[in-house]
Protein backbone atom coordinates (compact mmCIF):
# COMPACT_ATOMS: atom_id res chain seq x y z
CA UNK A 1 0.00 0.00 0.00
CA UNK A 2 1.13 3.59 -0.74
CA UNK A 3 0.70 6.09 2.01
CA UNK A 4 0.31 10.03 1.97
CA UNK A 5 1.99 11.85 4.98
CA UNK A 6 0.84 15.43 4.98
CA UNK A 7 2.50 17.15 7.99
CA UNK A 8 1.92 20.53 9.56
CA UNK A 9 3.60 22.22 13.20
CA UNK A 10 1.40 23.61 14.70
CA UNK A 11 -0.06 20.10 16.27
CA UNK A 12 3.73 18.90 16.57
CA UNK A 13 3.80 18.18 20.64
CA UNK A 14 5.30 20.98 22.56
CA UNK A 15 4.41 23.44 19.83
CA UNK A 16 2.05 26.50 22.07
CA UNK A 17 3.29 29.60 20.34
CA UNK A 18 4.16 31.45 17.04
CA UNK A 19 7.40 31.87 17.97
CA UNK A 20 7.77 28.38 17.20
CA UNK A 21 6.38 27.80 14.07
CA UNK A 22 7.82 30.94 12.15
CA UNK A 23 11.49 30.99 10.55
CA UNK A 24 12.21 34.34 12.20
CA UNK A 25 11.80 32.52 15.84
CA UNK A 26 13.99 32.20 18.28
CA UNK A 27 12.47 28.45 19.19
CA UNK A 28 11.76 27.50 15.38
CA UNK A 29 14.65 25.23 14.86
CA UNK A 30 13.53 23.31 17.79
CA UNK A 31 10.39 22.78 16.96
CA UNK A 32 10.74 21.74 12.87
CA UNK A 33 13.02 19.00 14.80
CA UNK A 34 10.26 17.86 16.25
CA UNK A 35 7.88 18.37 13.69
CA UNK A 36 10.25 16.03 11.45
CA UNK A 37 10.74 13.45 14.46
CA UNK A 38 6.58 13.43 15.06
CA UNK A 39 7.20 12.37 10.48
CA UNK A 40 9.28 9.58 11.78
CA UNK A 41 7.15 8.08 13.85
CA UNK A 42 4.51 8.43 11.47
CA UNK A 43 6.65 6.78 8.79
CA UNK A 44 8.11 4.10 11.36
CA UNK A 45 4.39 3.08 11.80
CA UNK A 46 2.93 2.54 8.29
CA UNK A 47 5.69 0.42 7.21
CA UNK A 48 5.67 -1.72 10.22
CA UNK A 49 1.93 -2.10 9.08
CA UNK A 50 3.34 -3.54 5.80
CA UNK A 51 2.93 0.03 3.50
CA UNK A 52 5.45 -0.20 0.38
CA UNK A 53 6.29 3.71 -0.15
CA UNK A 54 5.35 7.08 1.73
CA UNK A 55 5.28 10.79 0.09
CA UNK A 56 5.47 13.17 2.59
CA UNK A 57 3.95 16.78 2.30
CA UNK A 58 5.22 19.25 3.98
CA UNK A 59 2.58 21.47 4.76
CA UNK A 60 3.40 24.70 6.53
CA UNK A 61 3.88 27.86 5.61
CA UNK A 62 6.64 28.25 3.87
CA UNK A 63 6.64 24.43 3.20
CA UNK A 64 10.38 24.05 3.57
CA UNK A 65 10.52 22.98 7.49
CA UNK A 66 11.51 19.12 7.23
CA UNK A 67 14.80 18.87 8.29
CA UNK A 68 16.08 16.36 5.61
CA UNK A 69 19.21 14.95 6.72
CA UNK A 70 17.35 13.55 9.91
CA UNK A 71 14.16 12.51 7.87
CA UNK A 72 13.37 8.57 7.68
CA UNK A 73 15.05 7.92 4.01
CA UNK A 74 12.65 5.48 2.97
CA UNK A 75 10.04 8.63 2.16
CA UNK A 76 10.07 11.04 -0.47
CA UNK A 77 8.79 14.78 0.01
CA UNK A 78 7.49 17.49 -1.52
CA UNK A 79 8.68 20.33 -0.44
CA UNK A 80 8.35 24.16 -1.11
CA UNK A 81 5.97 26.16 -2.42
CA UNK A 82 3.45 27.33 -4.21
CA UNK A 83 1.85 24.27 -4.68
CA UNK A 84 -1.70 23.90 -6.73
CA UNK A 85 -3.23 21.54 -3.94
CA UNK A 86 -0.84 23.17 -0.80
CA UNK A 87 -1.12 20.90 1.89
CA UNK A 88 -2.47 17.73 -0.16
CA UNK A 89 -0.07 17.91 -3.41
CA UNK A 90 0.58 15.14 -5.10
CA UNK A 91 -3.09 13.95 -4.13
CA UNK A 92 -4.44 10.35 -6.25
CA UNK A 93 -5.64 7.49 -6.16
CA UNK A 94 -2.61 5.26 -5.87
CA UNK A 95 -2.79 5.84 -2.46
CA UNK A 96 -4.56 3.54 -0.07
CA UNK A 97 -4.74 5.98 3.02
CA UNK A 98 -3.72 9.03 4.04
CA UNK A 99 -2.24 10.54 7.56
CA UNK A 100 -2.61 13.83 8.60
CA UNK A 101 0.50 14.88 11.37
CA UNK A 102 0.75 17.91 13.69
CA UNK A 103 -2.60 19.52 12.05
CA UNK A 104 -4.19 22.06 14.21
CA UNK A 105 -8.53 23.36 14.91
CA UNK A 106 -10.08 25.72 12.52
CA UNK A 107 -9.92 29.71 12.64
CA UNK A 108 -12.69 30.65 15.49
CA UNK A 109 -12.00 27.74 17.39
CA UNK A 110 -11.92 28.00 21.15
CA UNK A 111 -9.08 26.44 23.09
CA UNK A 112 -7.11 25.27 19.73
CA UNK A 113 -3.29 25.77 20.04
CA UNK A 114 -2.52 28.61 16.84
CA UNK A 115 -6.36 28.04 15.38
CA UNK A 116 -6.49 29.38 12.04
CA UNK A 117 -7.24 27.95 8.52
CA UNK A 118 -5.32 28.32 5.62
CA UNK A 119 -4.32 31.93 5.94
CA UNK A 120 -4.78 32.79 9.82
CA UNK A 121 -3.80 37.02 8.97
CA UNK A 122 -6.74 37.18 6.74
CA UNK A 123 -8.80 34.44 7.22
CA UNK A 124 -11.34 34.82 10.00
CA UNK A 125 -13.96 31.84 9.24
CA UNK A 126 -13.78 29.33 6.14
CA UNK A 127 -17.42 27.78 4.99
CA UNK A 128 -17.81 24.89 1.99
CA UNK A 129 -21.75 24.08 1.59
CA UNK A 130 -22.83 26.99 4.62
CA UNK A 131 -20.61 24.78 6.90
CA UNK A 132 -17.03 25.89 9.30
CA UNK A 133 -14.25 23.54 7.25
CA UNK A 134 -10.97 23.67 8.91
CA UNK A 135 -7.60 22.11 7.22
CA UNK A 136 -8.67 19.01 8.17
CA UNK A 137 -12.14 19.05 6.52
CA UNK A 138 -10.81 21.05 3.74
CA UNK A 139 -7.84 18.62 2.48
CA UNK A 140 -9.59 15.64 3.39
CA UNK A 141 -11.85 16.54 0.66
CA UNK A 142 -9.48 17.00 -2.08
CA UNK A 143 -8.07 13.55 -1.43
CA UNK A 144 -11.39 12.18 -0.79
CA UNK A 145 -12.29 13.24 -4.49
CA UNK A 146 -9.17 11.00 -5.72
CA UNK A 147 -10.62 8.20 -3.60
CA UNK A 148 -8.25 8.22 -0.96
CA UNK A 149 -9.62 8.23 3.20
CA UNK A 150 -7.68 9.92 6.11
CA UNK A 151 -7.02 6.87 8.62
CA UNK A 152 -5.11 9.32 11.19
CA UNK A 153 -4.82 12.84 12.49
CA UNK A 154 -3.05 14.11 15.19
CA UNK A 155 -2.70 17.61 17.00
CA UNK A 156 -4.56 18.82 19.95
CA UNK A 157 -7.57 17.35 21.53
CA UNK A 158 -9.81 20.05 19.97
CA UNK A 159 -8.00 19.03 16.69
CA UNK A 160 -8.57 15.45 17.26
CA UNK A 161 -12.20 16.47 18.14
CA UNK A 162 -13.17 18.10 14.90
CA UNK A 163 -11.74 15.68 12.90
CA UNK A 164 -14.08 13.04 14.04
CA UNK A 165 -17.11 15.54 13.70
CA UNK A 166 -16.02 15.15 10.01
CA UNK A 167 -14.34 12.04 9.20
CA UNK A 168 -16.06 9.85 11.94
CA UNK A 169 -14.41 6.73 12.71
CA UNK A 170 -11.36 8.04 11.89
CA UNK A 171 -7.57 7.26 14.13
CA UNK A 172 -6.39 9.92 15.85
CA UNK A 173 -3.73 11.00 18.53
CA UNK A 174 -3.70 13.81 20.93
CA UNK A 175 -0.20 15.01 21.58
CA UNK A 176 -1.19 18.32 24.43
CA UNK A 177 -4.73 19.82 25.70
CA UNK A 178 -4.89 23.42 24.67
CA UNK A 179 -5.91 25.65 27.85
CA UNK A 180 -5.67 29.17 25.31
CA UNK A 181 -4.76 29.49 22.00
CA UNK A 182 -1.31 29.75 23.46
CA UNK A 183 -0.99 27.92 26.26
CA UNK A 184 -1.08 24.14 26.54
CA UNK A 185 -0.84 20.73 28.41
CA UNK A 186 1.53 18.63 26.33
CA UNK A 187 2.69 15.05 26.88
CA UNK A 188 6.33 14.36 26.57
CA UNK A 189 8.07 13.78 23.10
CA UNK A 190 9.08 10.85 23.35
CA UNK A 191 5.70 9.63 23.90
CA UNK A 192 4.21 11.66 21.37
CA UNK A 193 6.03 9.93 18.98
CA UNK A 194 5.74 6.39 20.47
CA UNK A 195 1.79 6.85 20.34
CA UNK A 196 1.95 9.00 16.53
CA UNK A 197 3.53 5.74 15.41
CA UNK A 198 1.15 3.35 17.03
CA UNK A 199 -1.48 5.67 15.51
CA UNK A 200 0.13 5.13 11.97
CA UNK A 201 -0.14 1.49 12.18
CA UNK A 202 -3.40 1.05 13.09
CA UNK A 203 -4.33 3.06 10.82
CA UNK A 204 -2.71 1.74 7.43
CA UNK A 205 -3.65 -1.86 9.43
CA UNK A 206 -7.44 -0.61 9.10
CA UNK A 207 -7.17 1.12 5.47
CA UNK A 208 -5.65 -2.51 4.44
CA UNK A 209 -8.83 -3.93 5.03
CA UNK A 210 -10.99 -1.13 4.03
CA UNK A 211 -11.60 0.13 7.31
CA UNK A 212 -12.08 4.17 6.01
CA UNK A 213 -13.73 5.55 3.71
CA UNK A 214 -13.17 8.51 1.27
CA UNK A 215 -14.70 11.73 2.68
CA UNK A 216 -16.73 12.90 -0.61
CA UNK A 217 -18.88 16.03 -0.34
CA UNK A 218 -21.51 16.17 -3.35
CA UNK A 219 -19.68 19.10 -5.83
CA UNK A 220 -20.57 21.73 -6.44
CA UNK A 221 -18.65 22.99 -3.16
CA UNK A 222 -20.26 26.73 -2.14
CA UNK A 223 -17.18 27.93 -0.54
CA UNK A 224 -16.91 31.33 1.63
CA UNK A 225 -14.18 33.09 3.73
CA UNK A 226 -15.04 35.90 6.21
CA UNK A 227 -11.84 38.11 5.77
CA UNK A 228 -10.51 40.17 8.84
CA UNK A 229 -11.49 42.77 6.89
CA UNK A 230 -12.71 44.43 3.98
CA UNK A 231 -9.63 45.47 2.24
CA UNK A 232 -8.91 41.90 2.17
CA UNK A 233 -12.34 41.09 0.46
CA UNK A 234 -11.34 43.64 -1.96
CA UNK A 235 -8.70 41.98 -3.01
CA UNK A 236 -10.00 38.62 -2.99
CA UNK A 237 -12.92 39.86 -5.28
CA UNK A 238 -10.06 40.04 -8.12
CA UNK A 239 -10.93 36.35 -8.81
CA UNK A 240 -12.92 35.48 -11.57
CA UNK A 241 -15.99 34.24 -10.73
CA UNK A 242 -15.59 35.62 -7.21
CA UNK A 243 -19.07 37.25 -5.69
CA UNK A 244 -19.22 39.70 -2.93
CA UNK A 245 -21.88 39.28 -0.01
CA UNK A 246 -20.87 41.49 2.14
CA UNK A 247 -18.20 44.46 3.47
CA UNK A 248 -15.50 41.31 4.76
CA UNK A 249 -17.44 38.11 2.89
CA UNK A 250 -16.63 36.37 -1.07
CA UNK A 251 -18.19 33.62 -1.76
CA UNK A 252 -17.47 30.83 -5.05
CA UNK A 253 -19.18 28.20 -6.44
CA UNK A 254 -16.24 25.58 -6.89
CA UNK A 255 -17.57 22.75 -9.64
CA UNK A 256 -14.78 20.45 -7.69
CA UNK A 257 -12.73 20.01 -4.75
CA UNK A 258 -9.04 20.93 -6.39
CA UNK A 259 -10.83 23.93 -7.57
CA UNK A 260 -11.91 25.20 -3.84
CA UNK A 261 -8.00 24.98 -2.87
CA UNK A 262 -6.80 26.86 -5.46
CA UNK A 263 -9.59 29.44 -4.99
CA UNK A 264 -8.92 29.53 -1.18
CA UNK A 265 -4.84 29.89 -2.50
CA UNK A 266 -5.73 32.79 -4.99
CA UNK A 267 -8.15 35.20 -2.60
CA UNK A 268 -5.48 34.70 0.47
CA UNK A 269 -2.39 35.68 -1.41
CA UNK A 270 -4.53 38.55 -2.83
CA UNK A 271 -5.71 39.38 0.67
CA UNK A 272 -2.40 39.26 2.01
CA UNK A 273 -1.16 41.65 -0.15
CA UNK A 274 -3.28 44.53 1.61
CA UNK A 275 -1.86 43.63 5.17
CA UNK A 276 -0.21 46.64 6.19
Amino acid sequence: MHVYVSIDIEGVAGVVHVDQTRRTGHDYERARHWMTLEANAAIAGAYEAGCTSILVNDSHGDMRNLVLDELDPRAEVIFGSLKPLSMVQGASDRFGVALFIGYHAGAGSRAGILDHTYYGKVVARLRVGGLDANETALNAMVLGAHGVPVGLVTGDETTCAQAKEVLGDVETVAVKEAYTRYAARTIGLESARSRIRSGALRAVGRAAKQGFRPYVPAPPHALEIDFVNSACADAAELVPGTRRLGGTTTAYEAPDADTVIRVIQAWTLLAASTVV
